[in-house]
């Protein structure tokens, strides 16, 4: 037996808006739940709690101060490379896979949302909007680059605030489609 969260669950735990914001945060730093609640301006309480329903992905670790147990201080991290890619399903997905992914989907667009409301007047920037019809292998080759392109960014993430940094978004939802 697998101890391994099944994918729905990992999918309906990591689609909370905050919960996005907390694994951005992990992702350049780890940090406790003071300092995730100090950065989000929200209670000490809230940050805990929805750190420990993040300990569901394998992606998120802790790593003790002063020693495991009792006395050290936890730190939360996001670690990317201990992520399954999404596309890594084998075989068709269940129902409740399919409405899981969905409503990711969803709050990912919900994030998006108040992300633009942050966007800067200069620096670089891409985005694309695609309705399309792709040959198999280019949409594989397409998939690993995007995943590619996002371990890249997430491996490359600094703590909040670092001085030389700038603060991005980065939001990619590729999927295939069911025909009408």
């Amino acid at each position: 037996m697998s101890l391994e969260p099944d994918r729905v669950t990992v999918l309906r735990v990591a689609a909370h808006p905050l919960r996005l914001q907390i694994l951005s945060l992990l992702t350049g730093a780890a940090m406790t739940a003071t300092e995730v609640a100090d950065e989000l301006g929200i209670t000490h309480a809230n940050a805990s709690y929805h750190l420990r329903k993040l300990l569901v992905l394998p992606s998120v670790v802790v790593d003790h101060e002063g020693g495991p147990g009792r006395g050290g201080r936890k730190r939360y991290r996001y670690d990317v490379s201990r992520e399954r890619p999404a596309g890594a399903a084998s075989g068709p997905r269940s129902p409740d896979e399919v409405d899981a992914q969905r409503g990711a989907y969803l709050v990912l667009a919900e994030e998006l949302s108040r992300r633009a409301g942050l966007l800067a007047p200069d620096g670089p920037g891409a985005q694309t909007d695609a309705e399309v019809w792709v040959a198999p292998e280019d949409w594989e080759r397409v998939v690993t680059a995007v995943r590619e392109a996002s371990y890249a960014l997430h491996e490359a993430a600094k703590p909040p605030r670092s001085p030389g940094t700038v603060r991005v978004n980065a939001t990619v939802a590729l999927f295939r489609m069911v025909q009408p």
